[in-house]
């Protein structure tokens, strides 16, 4: 166990890795739990992937229509399109063919855990692993303080183990938690991977999720925004990918 601000450190300290390095020979497979975890915690590495030949496969987990529950304008089936549409926006962006991008539509804020759904997810992105030659499996940090995120990682964590393939965690909302907050994670084993000639990429595709900024839906106070700090942490030239 650990404070957060001690773990932040030793994620900031990582030595540097290269695509292969951190994914293995084949093609990583991208589980985001929602649309923009993608691109936030990896669209440097995807732009790097898609740049050497290597496209990776993005599987976004949950629907994304919990962002502004209480808009009018936009109700959750067309809050649902848009989110899908800006994912494909940000895809083009960061050059990942539109083929490698999939939708597995899981309630947005209620991504399985376990049971029937948790099953019928790993099952699916089993299938995806052995279809396109996956060596390795990206999904949020452990502890990133979000219930999908946390399914997110529990899907990939059994995906690897049954599989024999890499589990690699990107941490999202993990930078954004209070210094004195203590985690149950132990010292930190990884590598950072330098996206400084794909920066400006990753922010354009970050950008490309306009329903996240608090101007394109304005009827939903209580909806969700990109908070500063989060923005700022994604500015970086360096992605962090952490071996559970």
């Amino acid at each position: 166990m650990m404070r957060a601000d001690e773990q932040r450190r030793e994620w900031r300290e990582l030595p540097l890795g290269s695509l292969d390095v951190v994914t293995g020979p084949g093609h990583g497979l991208i589980l985001a739990p929602h649309p923009d975890d993608e691109s936030l915690g990896c669209g440097g590495f995807i732009a790097a992937c898609c740049r050497a030949g290597r496209p990776p496969i993005v599987a976004i987990l949950t629907d994304g229509g919990m962002s502004h529950p209480g808009s009018k304008s936009f109700p959750r089936d067309r809050l649902i399109r848009l989110r899908e549409a800006e994912a494909r926006d940000a895809a083009s962006v960061l050059g990942l063919p539109q083929d490698r991008l999939l939708f597995l539509r899981e309630p947005d804020a209620n991504a399985p855990r376990a049971g029937e759904a948790f099953n019928r997810v790993v099952e699916h992105l089993i299938w995806l692993v052995d279809r396109f030659g996956c060596s390795s499996i990206l999904a949020p940090w452990r502890f990133d303080p979000h219930c999908d995120h946390e399914a997110a990682s529990l899907i990939a964590s059994e995906v690897a183990g049954r599989l024999g393939v890499r589990h690699i965690a990107y941490p999202v909302w993990g930078w954004t938690l209070p210094a004195d907050h203590i985690v149950s994670a132990g010292e930190a084993f990884g590598w950072r991977l330098d996206i400084g000639c794909h920066l400006a990429r990753k922010l354009k595709a970050i950008t490309a999720y306009r329903s996240q900024y608090g101007e394109l839906i304005t009827d939903d106070p209580s909806g969700f925004r990109f908070p500063p700090e989060l923005l700022t942490v994604f500015a970086s030239r360096f992605e962090t990918f952490l071996l559970p």
